[in-house]
Parts: structure tokens; C-alpha cells; sequence
């Protein structure tokens, strides 16, 4: 027998070959033990008639859902139709009304991977984040988009970079402001360094939710704009975010150090949480004078 993109079907239970599960594993431990556990939570359609043996949805209820042959779903849930592709993967979620943590399980399961993000269209900030935002006086602290657009951040933030309600969102993108403003490199000393890492996480990023239509016109511009872009682009490097630390020296308050963390914003895909953690007290001390100043041109 063959499955729908005319292979023949192959075992699989989401793991290695040849290695047996615990047995005290849990029953959806694999890609066919998951999609039958998420299958059953479902309740039938309105219209659904005739009596039913098990909970939830039947198998070919699914099938019918997702566009799949009932044979082919039930390969999927006897561990007998070998990884299914992405798109069946998404068709699958919806059918099954998956939700963002439940769907990275089901590509974990299926194809070992995260799955895609699925817009280059970020989910909106709440005002949650906006409390964490502003629960770090002394850390500029703000969330970014995968193109490096800067959607929410803190006073702190504000006050180190100069990001602000009145600019445009063009206005706020970071790699615009790096690449294209003279000021962003005179506060930098190792502002090559750094500039080639947000070109790596902007490459990794951009990929990871396959590209966009946005993510190639920035490119496109900052490579006619900026033979730095140009170059660092070309170097092909990709990088996740990670810790790190980044020298400023203000002409105002001098030199300071600040740590760097990056952390994904819970339910919103395709947004990062960016937060510089002064060093040293000294370090906390220059953020607080950057604060003051702008408050007082304000």
C-alpha cells in the first residue's frame, strides 16, 4: 500500500530505530499516541449523529478536517505513515484546534523540529508584557519583531536608544538605525561585532518563519544603503539569540556595560524580548542619568 504522496508507508513512533519505549511512558509519547489523545479531548460537530463507542472525534472526522484520506490518518495514528510533511502538520493543528504549545509538540513528535512561525505579522503586546517591560527600571528592556522592529520596550530603553511613540515603526527599526544612523556607531566601540550578530539573528530568524515579503525589502534596502550591510550579509553567518554583553560609551554619561538576555514573548509568535542588564552599580548609575536627562528635555 502507498500513502498519498505515493510512498509506501514506514514505521514510526517518534523514536530512534531500534529502541523500545519506557514502560512507564506516557501513551502519547509518540506522533500517533498524540494526535489519538488530542483527537478525543475534541467534541463532536453539531451535526455529528450516530452512536459512538469513544470520546471525542472519530478518525475519519479528522481526516475529513484536515483534507487527508482516512486511511492515511490512520497510518499516521498506528505509528505506520512515516513523518508526515509540514503542510499535512498544519493541516492536522487545525484540525485538531491545536494551540501554539500543543502544535510545537506535534512537529517535535513528527519531524524532530520546531515548526515554522507561521506569519512575519507579530502577535500584538499585551499590556502583561508592558508591566514586565516597566517592572525593570534600570534594564532597557523592549520586544522586537524577527525584522527588528521595535514594538514595545520601557523608560530605560527609551532613554538609552532614543526609540519613542512619535517615530514611525520604520523609524524604530533597529537594523535601519544601526546601519543607516552615524550616531548608533559613535556609542558603539565594538560596534562591528556587533552589528554582525544582529545580521546573524536577523538571518536565523528570518528563516525559521520562512521568509517574508517585508524581511526581503529590508534586506533589499539596507543592502543599496549600507556596503556594511552589504558585506556582513554576505558573510552568510546565523546566530540565535543568546547572552551576551554590549560597551556603550555615551557622551554624556560616559562609559557602561550592559548584560544581554533575550527571552520569547509567551503566545505571540515571532516577538523577542530584549533586556540589558546594567553590569555594575556604576553601570545602573549611568541608565539612571540617561533617565533623568531625557525626563527633564521632556
Amino acid at each position: 500500500m502507498q500513502d498519498e504522496r505515493g510512498e509506501k508507508p514506514r514505521a514510526y513512533t517518534g523514536m530512534p530505530a531500534n529502541t523500545l519505549p519506557e514502560p512507564n511512558a506516557a501513551p502519547h509519547a509518540s506522533l500517533g499516541g498524540f494526535l489519538r489523545d488530542r483527537r478525543e479531548r475534541l467534541a463532536p460537530d453539531d451535526a455529528a449523529t450516530g452512536r459512538r463507542r469513544t470520546p471525542g472525534l472519530r478518525r475519519e472526522e479528522v481526516a475529513s478536517r484536515a483534507g487527508v484520506s482516512i486511511t492515511w490518518y490512520t497510518w499516521l495514528e498506528q505509528g505506520r505513515g512515516g513523518p508526515p510533511s509540514e503542510e499535512v502538520l498544519e493541516r492536522l493543528a487545525r484540525a485538531l484546534e491545536l494551540d501554539a504549545p500543543s502544535r510545537e509538540m506535534m512537529f517535535l513528535l513528527a519531524r524532530q523540529r520546531l515548526p515554522p512561525v507561521r506569519s512575519a505579522q507579530p502577535s500584538p503586546v499585551g499590556e502583561a508584557v508592558q508591566r514586565v517591560l516597566d517592572a525593570m527600571p534600570t534594564s532597557p528592556a523592549m520586544v522586537k519583531t524577527a525584522t527588528w522592529d521595535i514594538v514595545a520596550w520601557n523608560a530605560a530603553a527609551a532613554a538609552l536608544i532614543g526609540v519613542d511613540p512619535a517615530l514611525t515603526p520604520r523609524e524604530r527599526n533597529s537594523l535601519r538605525r544601526l546601519f543607516c544612523d552615524p550616531l548608533m556607531r559613535s556609542l558603539m566601540p565594538d560596534w562591528e561585532e556587533h552589528a554582525r550578530s544582529m545580521v546573524a539573528v536577523f538571518r536565523m530568524d528570518v528563516a525559521r518563519m520562512g521568509g517574508s515579503p517585508e524581511a526581503d525589502a529590508l534586506v533589499a534596502e539596507l543592502q543599496a544603503a549600507s556596503p556594511d550591510f552589504r558585506r556582513l550579509w554576505a558573510e552568510n553567518e546565523v546566530r540565535s539569540h543568546g547572552a551576551g554583553r554590549k560597551r556603550m560609551n555615551n557622551p554624556f554619561v560616559g562609559p557602561f556595560t550592559l548584560e544581554i538576555s533575550a527571552f520569547a514573548v509567551d503566545g505571540a509568535e515571532g516577538l523577542t524580548m530584549l533586556v540589558f542588564t546594567p553590569s555594575t552599580a556604576a553601570d545602573a548609575r549611568a541608565i539612571e542619568a540617561l533617565m533623568a536627562r531625557r525626563a527633564e528635555a521632556a
